[in-house]
C-alpha cells in the first residue's frame, strides 16, 4: 500500500467535504429528521476512485438494511434491554459473514443496536428514516467521486 500524497490527502478531503455539505443541504431540503447520517454516509463512502466509491457506498446500503432489520425484528419479538440490544449486535454482526458482508459488520452491528436503544417505540419508522439518509449519502458521494480530479496526486 502506498503512502497518500499531500495532493491526494487534500483531494479527498475536499471530496468528503463537498458530499457532507451536499448531503446534509438534501437532507434538511427534504425535510429529513436525521441529516447527520446523511453527512456520515456521504463522508464514509467517498473516495477518490468512483470504483471504491461505489463499492463502499454498496457495503454501507447493504450494511444499514441489514442492521436496521435485526433491530426492528428484535424490538417488536423481544423488547429492548442491554442483554436483548448486546444479542441483536451479536445477530446482526454474525450475519455479516455468510453473507459475505466482509468489512459491513461494525457498521451493521451499530445501526441494529441504535434501531434497538434509541428508537424502540418505533424502530420501523427510525430505519426506513436512516435507509433514506444514507440514500441520500452514498448517493452524492457517488456523483462527487465522478467530479474530475483537480490536481494529479503523482508525476
Amino acid at each position: 500500500m502506498e503512502t497518500p500524497t499531500i495532493i491526494a490527502s487534500l483531494q479527498l478531503a475536499v471530496r468528503a467535504a463537498s458530499s457532507a455539505v451536499l448531503a446534509v443541504a438534501l437532507a434538511q431540503l427534504l425535510g429529513l429528521p436525521y441529516p447527520i447520517y446523511a453527512l456520515v454516509a456521504a463522508v464514509i463512502a467517498i473516495d477518490l476512485s468512483p470504483v471504491r466509491t461505489r463499492e463502499l457506498a454498496l457495503q454501507r446500503i447493504i450494511g444499514t438494511v441489514l442492521g436496521a432489520a435485526v433491530g426492528v425484528a428484535f424490538s417488536v419479538s423481544v423488547g429492548t434491554n442491554p442483554w436483548t440490544i448486546g444479542t441483536g449486535i451479536f445477530a446482526a454482526m454474525c450475519l455479516c459473514y455468510p453473507l459475505r458482508l466482509h468489512g459491513a459488520e461494525k457498521l451493521t452491528g451499530y445501526v441494529c443496536g441504535i434501531v434497538m436503544l434509541d428508537h424502540a417505540g418505533a424502530p420501523l419508522l427510525y430505519a426506513s428514516h436512516r435507509l433514506l439518509e444514507t440514500l441520500l449519502g452514498v448517493g452524492v458521494a457517488i456523483l462527487v467521486s465522478f467530479v474530475p480530479k483537480l490536481l494529479r496526486a503523482s508525476p
